[in-house]
């Protein structure tokens, strides 16, 4: 029987080489298995895309003497970028690269065989040592992922050979001889870490011994209720063997002991108290009516994904103190418990209608032009009003406690009171009290004031009270479609009696590049931590407390995966590992789709940037808002991240990480739209053609906003 173990990586360009596949393919009891195509069309599939260099690096022959197999595979550096391609971002390609860099030993060849595999299984190392006198035995094969043609063999060569069948470019070195007094010290040397699974006490202390001088960790897992124990002897040299549960002891003072002799060791290093009952009693039936202690195959496979996740802690630099802990199945089991939350599935989306808002269910004019003023749209439906209301007027002034990150200089609560200033203005001249309308400079923000006087019922405002009243949000998809030129001159029209300017952009080559603007502003959006969790809580999920602000999520048309990504996304942690390696390109896909699927952007556009300027600009984006719902379109307000940051101070407060991409993508959307200086984009809206029904944003009620 060959008791060869490592792989003959073969490279056809090499003279030697080619003259041994020769021979290798003229010898009739040699297979030789050819899926290089397979595996090419498959690295050419990786997304990021893989380098010209990469693709078209040479392939190598693998023969695997004990097999008399010959196997055509990648290079090194593809075949391990495509084999371990499905483990990001669990692992990420850097951290793969810094594990790769590990050469971990290992002591014990039957938990020692899951682990040793686990480690290659992940690539999580870049060399392994494996260390075992024994031989395989039938006995084993409970525990160890071997088979009847591998009775006999070294467990070391067990291992390395399945190894090598995964991994031929995994370098694996053995010692069929195991540890020994005077083979430990090389054994160690270069090792960044050891993993010590034998069953000869004298050897666990040995080893721990020579780890200890070497400054090398040891890391330990025995099945029984899947305890792992850490000893960072790299960080504490003087730290006590086992953390002290055998008192002051030296290997030498173990050798040569019975099985039976073993047991007190045994438990001092376990913990009598802590083993499974099951192991406890067969403790006191060794030597007696069972050979040995038990161990099962599941749970030394469970051992070998504890021991993987400890390692992949250690080579990263994460957390990973001297200690132990215990990962048991049963344990587990026992807390299984019914999961809390429903499921964010709905086949329809539906709201609640929200009151009537005309005449007959109001008593006075002044309270159903307030009530009309509530009805304007703001940022996230914060609603950032305060409404005050006497027989001649209404005032509207901004609740400072109802602003976002996103509301740079207070400039989109501005665009909010603009709009609720011209529902009041709309509603004033439905009931023929409109009067004189003024914004009063108040330090860094505004007071607006209309004035409640008879006047006269039929003018333009007055025409577009039901369209007010009826005015939503829609955020369906919508089919691109032309806009047609009495619709393109109602909307201008809107705008212009506002006194302000309608950039429509009907061009689907801008369309394209303005969703690739607004998509990358969103995935910014997401990846600032004040950012998400101010967007997060404008969120109203299902059975959710405070439904009279923010944004229903049936509001948002999305289907069901979309919401249960949409649910993900609330998690700040998992937007933290996504900032971190400059990830996130999805969060970005939804806006970039529904601004694709638009006939049309409109952009309102409003002269200079100081507050009155902005609440003229909120009150022509709702006269074209209206105009255009009135005109058969859906309309959805998409204004990217960096639509009121106007200096690099206020980029910088908006998200400092990425403060200048913000600024760039500002520069790059004021382009395609053809802002000029002076000028302040009020608010971006989506024009689409669709026939999916819009749900109607909750408020806050008439005595919350009205004094």
């Amino acid at each position: 029987m060959t008791t060869s173990w490592q792989a003959v990586i073969l490279d056809e360009t090499r003279h030697e080489d080619r003259e041994l596949l020769d021979r290798l393919r003229s010898d009739p009891s040699i297979e030789i298995l050819d899926r290089l195509a397979e595996q090419r069309a498959g690295l050419a599939r990786l997304t990021p895309k893989p380098t010209t260099e990469l693709v078209e690096e040479p392939m190598r022959w693998i023969y695997y003497p004990w097999r008399r197999t010959v196997v055509a595979t990648l290079g090194p550096a593809g075949f391990r970028r495509l084999r371990l391609d499905r483990n990001r971002n669990k692992i990420t390609a850097e951290e793969q690269e810094r594990l790769a860099t590990l050469t971990i030993g290992i002591v014990g060849l039957s938990v020692g065989h899951a682990i040793a595999y686990s480690l290659a299984l992940d690539g999580v190392c870049g060399a392994l040592r494996l260390a075992d006198f024994d031989k395989l035995e039938l006995s084993n094969l409970n525990r160890i992922p071997a088979t009847l043609l591998d009775l006999g063999l070294g467990k070391p060569v067990v291992a390395a050979r399945r190894i090598a069948e995964l991994d031929p470019y995994l370098p694996v070195s053995i010692d069929d001889r195991g540890v020994t007094a005077e083979s430990a010290d090389s054994f160690l040397d270069g090792l960044d870490l050891l993993v010590e699974e034998c069953d000869s006490l004298d050897v666990k202390v040995l080893v721990r011994e020579k780890a200890r001088e070497h400054r090398v960790p040891v890391i330990m897992e025995t099945s029984d209720r899947g305890l792992l124990d850490v000893e960072r002897f790299d960080l504490e040299p003087d730290r006590p063997l086992f953390h002290g549960l055998l008192g002051d002891i030296d290997s030498k003072s173990l050798e040569n002991l019975s099985t039976h002799d073993k047991v007190p060791y045994v438990l001092a290093i376990l913990g009598a108290g802590d083993l499974s009952a099951r192991m406890a009693a067969s403790m006191i039936e060794v030597d007696r009516t069972t050979t040995t202690w038990p161990q099962l195959g599941s749970e030394v496979a469970l051992g070998g994904a504890t021991v993987a996740g400890a390692v992949r802690r250690f080579g990263l630099g994460q957390r990973l103190e001297s200690g132990r802990v215990r990962i048991h199945i049963d344990d587990h089991l026992d807390a299984l418990v019914t999961p809390t939350g429903a499921a964010h599935f709905r086949a329809t989306t539906s709201s609640e209608e929200l009151p009537d808002l005309h005449s007959s269910a109001l008593h006075t004019p002044s309270e159903a032009i307030a009530h009309s003023a509530t009805r304007a749209p703001s940022g996230g439906n914060v609603q950032p009003w305060t409404i005050t209301t006497t027989s001649d007027s209404v005032r509207l002034t901004l609740d400072r406690t109802r602003t976002s990150g996103l509301d740079v200089a207070y400039r989109g609560s501005h665009v909010a009171i603009g709009a609720a200033l011209y529902n009041a203005r709309v509603a004033a001249a439905h009931f023929g009290v409109l009067g004189e309308s003024t914004i009063l400079p108040t330090g860094d923000t505004v007071e607006v004031a209309l004035e409640l006087a008879p006047s006269a019922t039929e003018n333009e405002l007055a025409a577009h009270y039901d369209g007010m009243l009826a005015r939503t949000t829609n955020r369906h998809l919508g089919i691109p479609a032309d806009i047609d030129a009495a619709t393109v001159g109602a909307l201008e029209a809107a705008a212009d009696a506002e006194g302000i300017r309608l950039a429509l952009i009907t061009d689907r080559a801008a369309i394209t590049e303005i969703a690739g603007i607004i998509a990358e502003s969103d995935r910014i959006r997401y990846l600032t931590a004040e950012l998400h969790s101010e967007m997060i809580s404008e969120l109203r999920w299902p059975g959710q407390d405070d439904p009279d602000t923010g944004i229903d999520v049936d509001a948002l048309a999305l289907d069901a995966t979309d919401l249960v990504k949409l649910d993900v996304s609330r998690r700040s942690d998992v937007m933290a590992l996504l900032g971190d390696w400059d990830g996130g390109v999805a969060l970005g896909e939804d806006s970039h789709d529904r601004i694709e699927s638009s006939s049309a952007l409109a952009v309102t556009v409003t002269s200079g940037h100081a507050p009155a300027d902005f609440v003229r600009g909120g009150s022509g984006t709702q006269s074209v808002w209206i105009t255009a719902q009135t005109h058969g379109l859906a309309v959805h307000p998409a204004s990217p991240v960096f639509i009121y940051a106007h200096t690099d101070a206020e980029f910088d407060t908006l998200s400092p990480r990425h403060a200048d991409a913000l600024s760039r993508l500002r520069t790059r959307f004021h382009r395609v739209v053809g802002i000029e200086d002076g000028e302040s984009i009020a608010l971006v809206l989506r024009l689409s053609h669709t026939d999916g029904r819009a749900v109607r944003s909750r408020r806050r009620t008439s005595a919350q906003v009205t004094h």
